[in-house]
């Protein structure tokens, strides 16, 4: 479980790539105090097991699920990428319940400054339109953010100065993609009330329901 707060940016050192498979090479500072083989890392909003360690980078593998679903395939030697260490329980927890299992990849399709913020508007496939809730939180590659307008299947969100530069979201343009987590409880409260009684696969939760079961 990671929060969205990005810890430092992270540069890649090299990407050794087989069919759909990779292993990155990721030099870092921070995370590095406290990691441990076996450990898991946010990247770019990918949570990921530490494979092997040096004094200054460590290794991590990506699979052929992974390579197809995210952005990470378009990493390259030099990229800058988000890095964030598995939120610890005694820590603040000052973005939103984050778990690196990214939904989709979207593309930006406007960037725009408005006196001390940058905004972005973000398209994603359509099957995922009914996710994004205004005012509601949102990942983007891995940073916790708040969605300020839904139209269909394309969000806005914004960034300060700070998350400009703390994050890979400063240096993105128009054209490039971000790897999408939309709000956890969100999902879990759309796939609640779209389940099907596993007695009666013809009824759904509804409001008949929820008073007949003393919800109201």
């Amino acid at each position: 479980m990671f929060t969205g707060i990005i810890e430092e940016l992270g540069t890649i050192q090299r990407v050794k790539s087989r069919g759909n498979t990779l292993v990155l090479n990721i030099q870092a500072k921070k995370v590095l105090e406290d990691i441990k083989l076996g450990d898991s890392i946010s990247v770019n909003g990918v949570c990921l097991t530490v494979t092997e360690l040096t004094h200054d980078s460590f290794f991590l593998d990506v699979m052929p699920e992974t390579f197809h679903s995210t952005s990470l395939s378009n990493l390259q030697q030099g990229s800058l990428v988000n890095l964030e260490r598995a939120m610890s329980s005694n820590g603040r927890f000052g973005g939103h319940f984050v778990t690196g299992h990214v939904d989709t990849v979207g593309q930006i399709v406007k960037r725009e400054r408005k006196e001390n913020a940058v905004y972005f508007d973000i398209q994603f496939p359509y099957e995922y339109s009914h996710l994004p809730l205004y005012k509601g939180s949102i990942a983007l590659d891995g940073t916790s953010l708040t969605i300020f307008g839904t139209s269909n299947n394309q969000l806005t969100v914004s960034i300060i100065p700070h998350t400009a530069k703390e994050s890979v979201l400063g240096t993105k343009k128009v054209g490039d993609k971000v790897n999408i987590e939309f709000d956890l409880i969100g999902k879990y409260v759309y796939s609640f009330m779209e389940r099907k009684d596993s007695h009666n696969y013809k009824d759904k939760i509804s409001i008949d329901f929820l008073k007949e079961n003393g919800f109201m």
